[in-house]
């Protein structure tokens, strides 16, 4: 009975040990089926990570911020432009010069606050010339005005008719009026006020007025600054000018010497002051200055009948004498002669210019006068030579970089050479125009070289009419510096700057951006694996599987 109830106790021991050990092997098969993880990434499984999970949500986290952050931002850039729009605006400037009176109608935009110029479009700048100048009718006022109406006609031509009275008109006139007498100065712009009061356009009385050289001047350095991109930039880094027009010539530059007041021009961009020399040398403008030469005092007499011109080609004919020159041009002439003699001397002709410029030398009151009696520091930095400078170094196919003895060789050619020949290669030149090269090139070297001490290989000096499509003209300069006062606007830069991109088009960007760098992200993102523990082993096995697996 007892080994009885022994073998039952030992078999209900055995079946619950077997009971036991089967469900031991159901937790481990549990157990084993828990550390399969099919979607597990590779860098979940790192034994050494406490939060595998927080890595992966902080990233994608911080990417969602990121995108809410630069979406905010731009969404606010667009509403700011939606609630302060581009505003479109014009502005007419007339240059009143010796030889002729020139329209330049300025289309601009406002662009958060600040202004936004295209010289070189088709759009940002129109301009039309007529001949001849204002000062050719001090004897005719009314014509003056009468001349304007052609100049105004095309501005309307080029302004929607809604924005005429909003839009400026300003008449700004030069050396040619500057040599006449203040009552005639007044009669003529009186003249051009008439009519430019019923033009449609904004206008004041004193916006018609003569201005001085050295403002013109300042001017043209305005402008050549503010293509070059040095406009409100270090002083020493900015580039001076060196104008010769038709009546005067003009030379402004910034200068660290002191000048005395009546030469100096401090102009002001933003935080920036510069102190410029700025002065307008009346009657030494080309045209002028070829006149005084002609005359009796610079000429050489052959005899009481006859005088020499070194200045014209062998065998150019003058015409006679009287009516010849501009207006109050103040030309010594023999009243007996009435025939000039061209005979093409460059040497003399050069040597007759430096006479001219070096006229009232010996009154100089300064340490150093390049120029008469007229004070000049020393010449500091790089120089843009323009208008007559340029149009003379293309006639004889030299480049912008050209040095002064090129000039020279070219010049003292075309002066010796016979003027039949000269009109045969430049069949398309009128005679008056084409004679004058000879002068030109002599008197460059004279102002340039002789007086002012510029070296014959110096290249700091470069001849343009433009830089970078955007003309040398100094009523550009006076429109940028009337637009920056009135907007106290402290630097300007060229239309291809980042103000030229339109705002929609750069949120375009940014997002294709951000939507690249997101699909990116994604790319780059390693494989699915899958995790299983080998008992034989004792440890985990990694399996790569597919990415749509």
């Amino acid at each position: 009975m007892r080994r009885s109830n022994a073998r039952v106790a030992a078999s209900a021991e055995a079946v619950d040990r077997s009971h036991i050990d089967n469900e031991k092997k159901k937790k481990m098969d549990n157990s084993i089926k828990l550390k399969f993880r099919p979607n597990q990434s590779l860098r979940s499984t790192n034994l050494f990570s406490r939060n595998p999970k927080q890595s992966h949500l902080t990233k994608s986290n911080v990417f969602i911020i990121g995108f809410l952050t630069l979406f905010f931002v731009c969404f606010s850039y667009l509403y700011l432009n939606s609630r302060n729009p581009v505003q479109k605006r014009y502005r007419i400037i007339i240059d009143g010069g010796s030889t002729g009176s020139r329209i330049h109608v300025f289309e601009y935009v406002i662009k958060d606050g600040a202004p936004v110029f295209d010289f070189s479009g088709k759009k940002g700048l129109g301009s039309m010339r007529v001949s001849p100048g204002l000062s050719a009718f001090a004897e005719d006022p009314k014509g003056a005005g009468a001349s304007v109406l052609e100049l105004l006609e095309f501005a309307r031509g080029r302004i929607p008719e809604e924005n005429w009275g909003e839009t400026e008109v300003r008449l700004m006139a030069t050396a040619g009026l500057r040599l006449l007498d203040l009552s005639v100065q007044e009669r003529i712009l009186e003249s051009c006020r008439s009519v430019l009061r019923t033009s449609g356009f904004a206008f004041h009385n004193d916006w018609a007025s003569v201005i001085s050289g050295s403002d013109e001047g300042v001017y043209a350095w305005v402008v050549a600054n503010y293509a070059l991109g040095t406009l409100g930039g270090d002083p020493q880094e900015t580039t001076g000018i060196i104008e010769l027009g038709g009546a005067s010539a003009q030379v402004t530059f910034f200068s660290s010497a002191a000048i005395p007041p009546e030469f100096s021009q401090t102009v002001k961009f933003g935080n920036v002051n510069y102190s410029l020399y700025s002065h307008s040398l009346l009657e030494f403008g080309q045209n002028v200055a070829f006149d005084l030469i002609r005359g009796s005092k610079f000429a050489k007499v052959s005899n009481p009948e006859s005088l020499l011109d070194p200045c014209s080609p062998k065998g150019y004919k003058h015409n006679a004498m009287n009516g010849n020159l501009t207006p109050n041009s103040f030309v010594e002439m023999n009243e007996q002669s009435s025939v000039l003699h061209a005979s093409g001397n460059f040497s003399e002709c050069r040597s007759a210019s430096l006479t001219l410029l070096q006229k009232g030398k010996e009154n100089c009151a300064y340490d150093q006068c390049y120029i008469g009696s007229t004070f000049m520091p020393k010449l500091e930095g790089n120089f843009l030579a323009t208008e007559n400078f340029f149009h003379t170094s293309k006639f004889f196919g030299l480049s912008p970089r050209t040095f002064l003895s090129e000039l020279m060789v070219a010049g003292k050619q075309f002066c010796e050479d016979d003027w039949s020949k000269l009109k045969r290669k430049y069949p398309t030149f009128k005679d008056e125009d084409l004679h004058r090269y000879c002068f030109s090139s002599a008197y460059i070297v004279a102002l340039l070289h002789d007086s002012l001490g510029i070296a014959l290989d110096d290249k700091r000096i470069r001849y343009a009419n433009q830089v970078s499509d955007i003309p040398l003209d100094w009523a550009l300069g006076a429109f940028i510096s009337q637009i920056m006062s009135e907007l106290d606007v402290g630097q300007l830069y060229p239309v291809k700057s980042i103000l030229g991109v339109d705002s929609w088009t750069l949120a375009f960007v940014i997002f294709l951006l951000m939507g690249a760098a997101y699909l990116g992200s994604k790319w780059r993102n390693p494989p699915n694996v899958k995790t299983i523990y080998d008992l034989e082993k004792g440890k985990y096995i990694v399996t790569r599987i597919g990415r749509h697996s």
